[in-house]
């Protein structure tokens, strides 16, 4: 999963750089449960994004993956009006999700570091910025989607099939809305 906060670059803009990096770990510390209790493993920050994982075992059961999206948002919500009284707002987030083989290794000479890359990386990547253009939370790959077990609690929308750049193979996309 690559989850990204909405407006971002607004927000640190309108809230100054220190107030901003407060929010982040406040924002960050928030999920730190649904993240947890859904049996994710955070890989990585990258700025206002963080990149989550699963085995696939993991993420599949109980739809970890999807619900682990619907319980930070919750997580976030619940606590809200902290989020307006000390920063004026209250953030907000996208994902994309996508399934795949990672490799994962050591790098680096001066500063070493482990790091996972991989064809899954990109497309999830990928994925996670066709939320905005298609106006929706959630995106997942078909692929994901038909591995999952959905009920009728989930609104599923088929996006199509859509061109990932610097790809040969065109990817489905698949809109995800928990109901209520």
């Amino acid at each position: 999963m690559f989850l990204d906060m909405k407006s971002s670059t607004t927000i640190a803009e309108d809230m100054g750089h220190l107030k901003y990096f407060e929010m982040l770990r406040r924002y960050y510390y928030d999920m730190t449960d649904s993240i947890i209790n859904h049996r994710g493993e955070i890989k990585e920050y990258v700025g206002d994004m963080i990149v989550i994982s699963w085995s696939l075992r993991n993420g599949l059961k109980c739809n970890n993956c999807i619900e682990c999206f619907y319980s930070m948002k919750e997580a976030i919500l619940a606590q809200q009006d902290q989020y307006m009284s000390k920063y004026n707002m209250v953030p907000s987030f996208r994902a994309g999700i996508h399934y795949g083989k990672v490799t994962a290794g050591e790098i680096g000479i001066i500063k070493k570091d482990i790091i996972f890359t991989g064809d899954v990386l990109n497309v999830t990547a990928r994925i996670e910025s066709f939320c905005k253009s298609r106006n929706t939370d959630l995106v997942i790959s078909k692929k994901l989607k038909d591995r999952l077990t959905l009920g009728d609690n989930y609104i599923q929308k088929n996006l199509g099939v859509t061109e990932i750049k610097g790809r040969n193979e065109d990817i489905e996309l698949v809109s995800i809305q928990k109901m209520s």
